[in-house]
């Protein structure tokens, strides 16, 4: 049985901690682990752990389930008392096999037995059925603009789904009723499906800012320049002030992944990279030589 580690204590945050406070905390985590900057062997699965725990905790009704239900908040169907679900685990039966029990080992028989009443069977009457989980890969554009796609799933069955526009790496989108089968007339569980972000050529995305390069000719940096720049939102112009040096990070406001929730959007991030012409025409070679010959500038520092 695999336990995982609580969501607070990964993002490394108090559990009174407000929506801004778990957002510093992901973004700067979401850096450090990120598997195009952090090469150990572990930082993909950290990066995942990171993702899952932020999509629980930044969304305020499934951060309350989560609190009221712990790990288990996705198995407990939506309609069961907080107060009595508490009690039921602290007067279950332990086991020893880990099996299919809530955490600590509850047997999950016992507890749904004495929320859903003395019926049939082992005495307990329908059970809801379990709620599933599937991965769901998405481009950095789907992710951006939202939209329908349909997906398989395994044995077959098709489902259409909505994505909303903004949807961030780890976030959960559910789909009501499409998880497994209830016992009797109990109605199904529901199917989440986590959002995977897939590598981009271009674009990096961090929580809900997005990173790309810019490249720039030596003039455009040295003299400033207004310069068109690609962003998942479609072209925006960008100014680019003088004396702009290579590893510059320039910004957009706004321009990054927006909130489906309704709340800001992140940033757009362009890191200048400057481009020097691979092959020079005779008046370039000149001019460059000229520059070369009346600048005092010494890109090393030395005096």
């Amino acid at each position: 049985m695999v336990v995982r580690r609580d969501f607070y204590e990964v993002l490394g945050v108090d559990r009174k901690a407000d929506q801004d406070e778990i957002q510093r905390a992901y973004r700067k985590l979401v850096r450090a682990n990120h598997p195009d900057v952090n090469k150990d062997p572990g930082a993909e699965d950290r990066f995942k752990e990171i993702s899952e725990a932020y999509s629980v905790l930044s969304d305020p009704q499934t951060r309350r389930r989560y609190d009221a239900f712990g790990p288990d908040f996705r198995q407990v169907p939506p309609d069961v008392d907080p107060e009595q679900y508490a009690r039921a685990r602290g007067g279950g039966r332990r086991r020893s096999t880990g099996g299919t029990g809530f955490e600590g080992g509850i047997d999950i028989e016992d507890l749904l037995g004495g929320m859903f009443g003395g019926r049939g069977g082992r005495g307990w009457g329908p059970v809801p059925g379990a709620d599933q989980e599937a991965e769901l890969t998405l481009t950095v554009e789907e992710a951006y603009k939202g939209g329908r796609r349909t997906i398989t799933l395994p044995g077959g069955r098709r489902l259409d789904v909505t994505i909303p526009p903004g949807v961030t790496n780890g976030r959960r989108i559910r789909l009501a009723g499409e998880g497994g089968h209830g016992s009797g007339d109990a109605p199904r569980g529901d199917l989440y499906l986590i959002v995977r972000i897939a590598d981009h050529p271009r674009y990096r995305v961090e929580g809900r800012d997005i990173h790309a390069v810019l490249p720039l000719a030596p003039w455009e940096a040295a003299l400033g320049a207004t310069v068109a720049i690609d962003t998942p939102g479609g072209e925006a112009k960008l100014k680019v002030p003088p004396g702009t040096s290579s590893g510059r990070r320039l910004r957009l406001r706004g321009r990054g992944m927006p909130d489906p929730r309704g709340g800001g959007a992140g940033d757009f991030f362009a890191e200048v990279r400057v481009m020097v012409p691979p092959r020079l025409t005779e008046e370039e070679r000149r001019l460059f030589e000229q520059l070369a010959a009346v600048s005092s500038f010494d890109p090393r520092g030395r005096s």
